[in-house]
């Protein structure tokens, strides 16, 4: 397909990043919050469940679930056309369908802020995930089909820190005032969402380790497992805050990512600005 016909993706590129900031946005302010009130992190479930309760939460809610739907209808546009050139060999192939499976978790969050606004519900992300696990692992090979996903999320997560680490970030930001002077914040950001990414992971390789479903989680899991760990309640302090900065990340994004194949070709990235 011609730019011209690709170009629409953009705006949907754009609710969707904007959306997955407002859920990071959400789940490090309200831990924040919680734990400043002797409380714990939340979980991003938790998290929406208590943003509705608050004023003006069903119109924010109502916002991130369309922020949801366009960044899953992005990832499979962007996996289907590679609109961001990562190509047909087997590292690009690889990196289109993390792109369908990231899209699939965001739809997930799409659905449980669907729950709450429309279905009259609440949503227990810490309850909910081993028992799909529990129901995976009754499959023949269900623990090796765990063990695999529980891999792919450590990879992913690995992915995330080096991204951060090594700044390869940068080559899919334009250069800006605001891009250049925010850069240290993307980057901690960046490696925040990696860690928390990566301890998902091995919760689920937990559990199917010890064929213990209760043993996988999500962001709440991840947060009580790095809670007990040395200095715990600051380590969770310092994702926390470093989640601030994902967020902030995601919005740059929104405003700022450059898809080649549909961007023009003068466009100056972060990298080439900061390295001269």
């Amino acid at each position: 397909m011609t730019k011209s016909k690709l170009g629409w993706a953009i705006p949907l590129m754009r609710a969707g990043y904007t959306g997955k900031g407002l859920v990071y946005l959400a789940v490090a302010g309200i831990s924040l919050y919680s734990i400043w009130r002797g409380g714990q992190a939340q979980d991003t479930s938790s998290a929406l469940g208590w943003l509705e309760t608050t004023w003006g939460g069903g119109s924010i809610l109502f916002v991130i679930l369309l922020g949801m739907v366009a960044y899953a209808l992005w990832r499979v546009l962007d996996a289907a056309y590679d609109l961001e050139d990562y190509g047909s060999e087997a590292k690009g192939i690889v990196a289109r369908l993390g792109m369908l499976v990231t899209g699939g978790i965001h739809l997930g969050i799409g659905v449980v802020i669907f729950t709450l606004l429309f279905g009259g519900g609440s949503s227990e992300e810490g309850s909910s995930i081993p028992r799909y696990v529990g129901m995976v692992m009754g499959w023949p090979r269900g623990r090796w089909i765990i063990g695999l996903a529980a891999l792919l999320i450590v990879g992913a997560g690995a992915h995330y820190m080096r991204q951060g680490w090594t700044n390869e970030y940068r080559k899919h930001l334009q250069a800006s005032r605001f891009t250049t002077r925010w850069n240290p914040i993307l980057k901690a950001g960046l490696i925040a969402h990696g860690v928390v990414v990566g301890v998902v992971g091995l919760l689920f390789l937990f559990a199917a380790w010890r064929a213990n479903p209760q043993e996988a989680g999500g962001t709440g899991e991840a947060f009580s497992w790095l809670s007990g760990q040395v200095y715990g309640q600051l380590l969770v302090i310092g994702i926390c805050v470093g989640l601030l900065g994902f967020a902030v990340f995601c919005f740059v994004n929104a405003a700022y990512r450059i898809v080649p194949k549909v961007s023009g070709p003068d466009i100056q990235t972060l990298a080439a600005k900061l390295t001269g």
